[in-house]
């Protein structure tokens, strides 16, 4: 008889499956700094270069690939994904935030939130449209990267175009047809006048749009209009 027994150790960031102290852990995206646990900010990027200060400090440790042990401690130096000696600068003005250089993020910074400080603010329910000034959508167009297709920059545009992710349909259980092939898959930047600009997804199967402020959701097909290439 085999047991599996799956194990959240939320201390650590990861879950693992163990097996005679050895384990397959998937880690959460995490960088310790001065004794402080920071988390990826998943819904978004950095909205523009100058807001990264000094460097603060440097990847010492990447535990992905090199810690099997469930029984691991983080460390400070200690990052899930990014490689030893990978600098880490502040936010201007924002000491609950950090940036790490990273290529294939829009605007080339991975950021990251002090769990310990603040909680997680980035979800659709806490971006505040009435402040959005910009909005660009990136196709996703591997193994070149994020190509943008589309930027809206007059008010009435970027009015437009949030009105319709307002007015999406909630539909947990659709399932998009890849019968000839997988989904587009789109990436919305909306700009703010914070640091973090608000990042979520898009797909397109074919012949519905949808995306996920929290459960899938169908967009009006009027969105293609905002969508240059389509």
């Amino acid at each position: 008889m085999f047991a599996f027994v799956f194990i959240l150790l939320l201390l650590t960031g990861c879950r693992s499956t163990p097996f005679d102290g050895q384990s397959i852990i998937e880690w959460v995206d995490f960088i310790v700094l001065d004794g402080k646990e920071y988390n990826g900010i998943h819904s978004g990027v950095l909205a523009d270069k100058h807001y990264v200060g000094e460097k603060i400090g440097t990847v010492k440790f990447k535990v992905a690939d090199n810690v099997t042990n469930h029984r691991y401690k983080i460390r400070n130096g200690d990052a899930a994904f990014h490689e030893k000696g990978t600098g880490i600068f502040e936010i201007k003005d924002h000491p609950h935030l950090i940036a790490v250089k990273n290529t294939d993020s829009i605007n080339g910074y991975s950021v990251y939130f002090s769990r310990d400080d603040i909680e997680y603010q980035w979800h659709f329910k806490d971006m505040p449209i009435e402040k959005v000034k910009l909005i660009e959508i990136y196709q996703a167009n591997p193994p070149e990267g994020n190509k943008m297709i589309s930027e809206l920059t007059k008010n009435e545009e970027v009015k437009s175009f949030l009105q319709l992710l307002v007015n999406s349909e909630e539909n947990p259980s659709f399932q998009p047809n890849t019968e000839k092939a997988d989904p587009i898959f789109y990436e919305m930047i909306f700009y703010t006048e914070d640091p973090i600009a608000y990042k979520y997804n898009m797909q397109f199967d074919g012949d519905t749009y949808f995306w996920h402020p929290w459960d899938t959701s169908i967009l009006d097909e009027d969105i293609k209009m905002f969508i240059s290439g389509d």
